[in-house]
């Protein structure tokens, strides 16, 4: 959903990342790090160091904990108590953060946050003219009038009085994403109060304004359908998915118009409507960056909607962003079974669980998911991921066929990294042949409008054909174009420095391996690479530097066996010229490192769209 400036939001998380100057002043310098268990420590400085490090770290578990204990070392400090709760907001423990916000609000009634807090807290009571109250008493600005005013206009509605949240609402003017989301909740509100006539008169202007915020066409679709017009929903739910291919929450209400089921209201309560104000905030404030605030939101509108299937995923995503894989799959779990989104958050577990370390228990968990939906692309190919991860390289390619068998005989271009992935995993057997078959089907799928993919595509294609001595002159010509198309990319460019190497051209070997190394200056492989060309180019001294800076940086064990092997010997003598008269290379060029960089592949796959708003 649209959503304010910024900068609203960003005041929130500096709450968590800044020294309070009172309380900085009392503490010396010194090197303190959070520890892994949540210990309290032993005075108020430690306690709030903790809490601060684990707060600029977005460790929302860890700075609600120090927090806690140092709001005890200090409870008159009126800051500290501040910074106690957002951590508490943002960490999930609600109810004593509404504790916190009375406390708050007793001595400093001005606090925006605070106050949004206290009428959510009334909002979710069914207190509608107490969360008036505290709504009122908020903060000032563009993002505290916005959410004032839609919260107020959604309590007006939950006490029967539509009057007052239609006039409440209509105050809402200005700036296109002020009408947007004015209308779009209006026509909320309409349906809850029972205006049919408003209701379609202002989710149509907010559908025509922004066709492209799955939300708002879900909320104008079931309205059409729910009124008997579902060939509406039909064609605004396709034009959809032809922006975003095979959205979960839009197959599933195509599945159910196809069938003549009912779809139902996208609110039906005060509460989820007030709800859907404090998501929209979340999510758009996810994809601004501004991932604490964002938390914050979306935390009070799940207070509000437990359900909430798109706050859930979206508040799932932004902790993974935060580099907290655990605490996103507890929000995964609570996905309800019925949800169109419980699949897309059941894969995320298991790719979760990977990243945890937990190769294992995700491989076991995305098989008994795939085993649940057999017929299932996504969790499929999720899988094969994992065993591509894992170094299970035939599984993997077993399974990609099984998802590969499921998308027919012409596969639509999206699917182009499944037989990219496919092919890395039948390269790393050593099935060649079926390798450079997939690569190839992958470059002929893979969309121009997607520069990231294809350059990888041609990067793995080339540098195998490279790394086999075949294909040289056409593998040149690709591994070219990758760099163009991704000039930034420091394996790319290590590539095109490695085919020179092949050619015997070693300057221009060393010019393309040098800017690889500052762009990827802790790869292993690359500085291994830029010692061989050094050595080749006659600088024998730097290149042996280059092998032992590799050495340093934990090569694969084969490769360092390799590694120590040329800091002992160097290379080896050639016996004639590296390349002829035309740039080929010769039968006598040495070969290519075995340890060679496989180059870089793009995300997994399996889990689009993760987040729907």
């Amino acid at each position: 959903m649209p959503l304010p400036r910024r900068g609203a939001l960003a005041a929130l998380a500096l709450l968590l990342a800044t020294p309070a100057p009172a309380l900085a002043a009392r503490l010396q310098a010194r090197d303190v790090a959070a520890p892994q268990a949540y210990e309290p420590a032993d005075s108020l400085e430690g306690n709030y160091l903790a809490a601060y490090i684990a707060g600029a770290s977005r460790d929302t578990a860890a700075a609600a904990s120090y927090y806690r204990e140092a709001v005890k070392g200090d409870p008159r400090n009126a800051e500290l108590l501040e910074r106690s709760f957002v951590a508490l907001l943002a960490d999930g423990a609600i109810p004593e953060a509404f504790r916190a916000a009375e406390r708050l609000t007793s001595r400093d009634g001005s606090n925006g946050l605070a106050q949004l807090s206290l009428g959510v807290q009334k909002i979710k009571a069914k207190q509608y003219q107490g969360a008036r109250q505290n709504l009122q008493r908020g903060g000032r600005g563009a993002a505290a009038d916005l959410t004032s005013t839609l919260l107020t206009a959604w309590s007006f509605a939950g006490a029967g009085d539509a009057k007052k949240a239609f006039e409440t609402i209509n105050k809402l003017r200005g700036e296109r994403y002020y009408n947007v989301f004015r209308d779009y909740h209006a026509g909320l509100i309409a349906i809850l109060v029972g205006d049919k006539v408003e209701a379609e008169r202002r989710l149509k202007a907010a559908y025509d304004a922004d066709r492209n915020t799955l939300r708002i066409v879900d909320a104008y679709a079931r309205f059409e359908a729910e009124s008997g017009r579902p060939d509406l929903a039909v064609q605004a739910y396709q034009d959809f998915d032809a922006v975003l291919p095979r959205h979960p929450i839009v197959r599933d209400a195509l599945d159910k118009l196809k069938a003549g089921k009912s779809l139902g209201q996208l609110v039906t309560s005060a509460q989820e409507g007030a709800a859907e104000v404090l998501y929209g905030l979340g999510s758009a404030g996810t994809s601004q960056g501004d991932e604490l605030p964002a938390v914050v939101y979306l935390r009070l509108a799940l207070y509000l909607a437990p359900e909430h299937p798109l706050a859930l995923l979206t508040l799932a995503d932004t902790l993974e962003r935060m580099k907290m894989p655990d605490r996103a799959n507890e929000v995964f779990a609570r996905m309800p079974a019925g949800s169109p989104l419980k699949l897309n958050a059941e894969i995320q577990i298991g790719l979760n669980l990977e990243q945890m370390g937990k190769g294992e228990e995700a491989i076991a968990h995305l098989d008994q998911v795939a085993k649940t939906y057999p017929n299932d692309v996504d969790v499929i190919s999720a899988l094969a991921n994992v065993q591509r991860s894992r170094k299970k390289y035939a599984e993997a390619t077993e399974t990609y066929s099984k998802a590969i068998n499921l998308i027919g005989t012409e596969p639509a271009r999206n699917y182009w990294t499944l037989f990219y992935f496919r092919g890395t995993a039948y390269e790393r057997a050593k099935d060649w042949p079926k390798a450079e078959a997939d690569l190839k089907k992958a470059l002929e799928l893979v969309p121009a409008q997607q520069p990231t993919g294809r350059a990888q595509v041609l990067n793995y294609l080339a540098y195998s054909w490279v790394d086999q001595n075949i294909n040289i002159d056409e593998a040149f010509r690709m591994l070219k174009q990758a760099v163009d198309l991704q000039p930034r990319d420091g394996m790319i460019i290590d590539s095109l420095g490695w085919a020179y190497y092949r050619l015997g051209r070693w300057d221009d070997a060393v010019r393309e391996l040098e800017k690889a190394i500052e762009l990827k200056p802790g790869d292993p492989t690359i500085n291994d690479h830029l010692g061989d060309a050094y050595w080749r180019a006659g600088r024998r001294l730097e290149g042996k530097f280059q092998w032992q800076h590799a050495k340093d940086l934990n090569p694969e064990p084969e490769d360092l066996a390799k590694i120590e092997a040329k800091l002992k010997d160097g290379l080896p003598e050639l016996d004639k010229p590296a390349a002829t008269a035309e740039g080929k290379p010769t039968p006598d060029q040495p070969e290519m490192p075995k340890g060679a960089p496989a180059p870089t592949e793009p995300p997994a796959m399996g889990t689009e769209p993760k987040n729907g708003g």
